[in-house]
């Protein structure tokens, strides 16, 4: 009897530490699932960016969704014309912008295959350019309708492009070919090739000398091309910087800046001497950056979700005035050198992606 009865307490022990098992694993997986929901809810519901002293949200422009999650690229100003590509579903967005009624910005789009990614405009041709990085291929677009007006091939991933009006050409930036692409405008054909060091991310055109800046990925630098010449001309460190994206030029005081995704920083590089004068600390996963030359001021965005908003005091001086909390994957942006707003594309996920317009507290 003896036996039995402590083989029973034994039963009932074990029971009772089964179920103490259970419950702690029903609430871990309700814990869990609540994060989850959490997290999911962040993702999905961007929300308003944080209050800043220097600049002043003041809405969303909402763009068609093209799935569950969608993310977007490269933002090319035009006058009041804004264009918006999409990487994940591959469409090129027009939004027609009236400044004074964001919300209402009528917005038309270019479905295509493959992810777009940069624009480059020639509105005197009323033409425009933009790159498909899985199909290895540049398209040729009317800007105004939108209508495909052809195609022209080029080598793996293409990027980044931008039209040089002193050369003639469409410069693109093929990113693992670590090749740079020239098409002839009114041809549409490809007329050259530069081979370059390391892997292009972004370029920069120097409109008092027409040199043309690219970042090096890889190899953490940057090369200065002669397009007339069809040759690179100079290569220099980028030093502290690592993993050089966005990129912008202030050519007046002969500065550039450009963002490091690979340890969230900005650095200013001297294009006369011809190396980094000095470097800050910005928002996690730096992607893109615009110069308002007017106001001296340069905004970055990263996947992090931060917008950085820095003064430029001088040539060599700098400080950050604010890092505004915007959404998680709000990583592009471009600034209006008239009206002085800049607009920050998001990332969505199950919500229609849109552009947060931002103006300076001035």
């Amino acid at each position: 009897m003896k036996r039995n009865a402590s083989t029973l307490d034994m039963r009932d022990e074990r029971k009772h530490v089964m179920k103490n098992v259970l419950k702690i694993m029903l609430i871990f997986v309700i814990v869990l699932i609540g994060f989850l929901g959490v997290v999911l809810a962040y993702l999905a519901y961007p929300g308003t960016p944080s209050k800043s002293n220097f600049m002043t949200f003041e809405g969303y422009i909402e763009l068609p969704k093209g799935g569950l999650l969608n993310v977007l690229d490269y933002l090319t100003l035009n006058g009041s014309t804004l264009f918006v590509t999409s990487e994940s579903s591959g469409s090129l967005f027009k939004v027609d912008l009236d400044l004074n009624h964001l919300s209402v910005s009528s917005v038309s789009e270019m479905p295509g295959a493959g992810a777009a990614h940069g624009v480059a405009l020639l509105p005197e041709a009323n033409v425009a350019f933009v790159t498909r990085s899985e199909e290895n291929m540049v398209h040729v677009f009317d800007p105004k309708s939108l209508q495909l007006l052809g195609s022209i091939p080029v080598a793996d991933d293409a990027d980044a492009i931008l039209y040089v009006p002193s050369a003639k050409l469409v410069y693109v930036a093929n990113g693992d070919a670590k090749l740079a692409t020239l098409i002839d405008p009114v041809k549409r054909t490809i007329v050259g090739a530069i081979q370059l060091p390391g892997k292009p991310e972004f370029p920069a055109l120097d409109p008092q000398t027409g040199l043309l800046y690219q970042n090096l990925e890889d190899i953490n630098s940057i090369a200065a091309i002669d397009l007339g010449k069809r040759s690179i001309t100079g290569q220099w460190s980028l030093a502290p910087c690592n993993g050089p994206s966005g990129m912008a030029i202030d050519s007046e005081q002969r500065r550039l800046f450009t963002v490091c995704s690979g340890n969230a920083e900005l650095v200013v590089f001297d294009l006369e001497t011809h190396r980094v004068i000095t470097s800050l600390k910005i928002g996690g996963g730096p992607d893109s950056v615009a110069f308002d030359p007017m106001l001296h001021r340069i905004y970055s965005a990263g996947k992090a979700g931060r917008l950085t908003v820095i003064q430029q005091d001088g040539p060599n001086a700098y400080r950050v005035l604010d890092e505004i909390h915007t959404h998680y994957g709000a990583h592009t942006l471009t600034v209006d050198p008239i009206s002085h707003k800049v607009f920050v594309g998001y990332a969505s996920l199950l919500v229609h992606p849109r552009i947060a317009v931002f103006s300076p507290a001035i």
